[in-house]
């Protein structure tokens, strides 16, 4: 073989790996991001979480941070970090820290992919960690940096997915909408009926006969389910909620499924009464070291509203200060408690932070409600749980609704 030949194909060899190697080089990755061998990091980064499909963030627990409401994720870090899990294809997995230390080693350890934290920006973070998305540099340029997310600098894919993809205005309409959710009539998409259809003929609603059926299998009175009935929904079989909760009973997807209730029958009014049943029935199982059965039947609904996590912090508290666990009336204080930081951060609490005000106020108005519906109706037909009586029915709350500032201080004079 002559030499000019051999150079030839030493060429011909040579031009064909490196246009292989350029096309090697460049892929596009969601988002717009360009990646290349000289971008690549060298540790757990975008690829690799599309690969696995979730993203795994943490935080802080807080009503700006995260909590649940409902089984649903709330606030506006965890809202922000599910819209980026959703733009690069993958679902989220949240998890809280006691404080920011906690966070960034959790980071720097790689047990997370992302702090969703706004952190101040100038704060020393070592040379592992590096700022992206939330107020980072590449971003935002008209306005103050104050805060940022952070990632792992051998992360730089997730570093720019993140600063491509977060808006300014992305973090003020979450914001709004979040503060909608609560605001009277913004949280459940509902027509109300009236409290009670016929007085003199007994009759509260047009599901009488499904609370009746269904409240003897659990040994409720039959009228106690029909006022938390109207709590939840207005007597609205189609009610939803922006959670997802739906018809009567404010069934959420979760427990539907749990209570083995199709998707498809989750508007019909006795198979939503029937699941709802159930559903207290296993609550009750749940708070069955309560003694007193109208004691429980308190602690039974804050858990319905609020999650039964959340109604054992609140007893850990109790005993914790010198209370009685087992007294709605000496944990109710700590349930309004669990809406500020020196509670939900404390300790024993394992389930962070609690909309305390609503649950404090779905108990009190559902009792209250049935002392009334208790003049309605026959007392034939109820089932086994006691009525209240009306010295004791309220379980220590006041007459009145209490105003937000009412009830901090309530929370905190028992308390202390």
């Amino acid at each position: 073989m002559t030499k000019p030949f051999h150079m030839l194909l030493a060429c011909a060899i040579g031009f064909l790996c490196l246009s292989c190697e350029e096309k090697e080089e460049k892929r596009v990755s969601p988002l717009g991001i360009t990646e290349s061998k000289d971008t690549e990091g060298t540790g757990y980064d975008l690829p690799e979480i599309q690969e696995s499909g979730e993203l795994i963030a943490a935080t802080l627990s807080g009503p700006d941070t995260y909590y649940e409401y409902k089984g649903r994720g709330c606030g506006l870090q965890f809202e922000m970090a599910e819209n980026f899990a959703n733009a690069i294809g993958t679902r989220l997995r949240m998890e809280t820290v006691r404080d920011t230390a906690e966070l960034l080693r959790r980071l720097e350890a790689g047990e997370i992919d992302l702090a969703a934290l706004e952190i101040p920006v100038g704060r020393a973070h070592g040379e592992e960690l590096r700022p992206a998305g939330a107020w980072s540099a590449s971003n935002d340029t008209a306005r103050t940096k104050k805060e940022q997310w952070m990632v792992r600098t051998d992360a730089p894919l997730l570093a720019e997915a993140l600063d491509n993809w977060y808006k300014p205005e992305m973090r003020k309409t979450l914001m709004n909408r979040d503060r909608l959710r609560f605001v009277p009539g913004g949280g459940v998409k509902r027509r109300v009926r009236a409290p009670i259809q016929n007085r003199a003929k007994g009759i509260i609603s047009s599901y009488d006969s499904y609370f009746i059926r269904h409240s003897r299998g659990i040994g409720w009175d039959w009228r106690l389910m029909a006022a938390q009935c109207y709590q939840e929904s207005g007597f609205d079989p189609q009610a939803v909620s922006w959670a997802g909760a739906r018809g009567l009973m404010q069934i959420m997807p979760e427990t539907a499924a749990h209570l083995d209730l199709p998707a498809h029958e989750v508007h019909q009014p006795e198979k939503n009464i029937g699941a709802a049943a159930r559903y207290l029935r296993e609550l009750e199982q749940k708070f069955r070291d309560v003694p007193g059965r109208l004691e429980r039947i308190r602690f039974v609904l804050a858990a319905y509203n609020g999650g039964s996590g959340h109604v054992r912090d609140a007893m850990a508290l109790a005993r914790k200060h010198g209370k009685n666990p087992h007294s709605w009336k000496e944990v109710s204080p700590f349930i309004l408690g669990l809406a500020h930081p020196q509670y939900y951060n404390d300790p024993v609490v394992q389930y962070g932070y609690l909309r305390g005000e609503e649950t404090y106020g779905y108990v009190e108005s559902i009792m209250r409600r049935w002392e009334r519906y208790r003049t309605v109706g026959h007392a034939s037909l109820s089932g086994a749980a006691p009525a209240p009586s009306r010295r004791n029915s309220r379980g220590g709350f006041k007459s009145k609704v209490l105003s937000a500032e009412e009830l901090e201080a309530k929370s905190k004079e028992e308390i202390e």
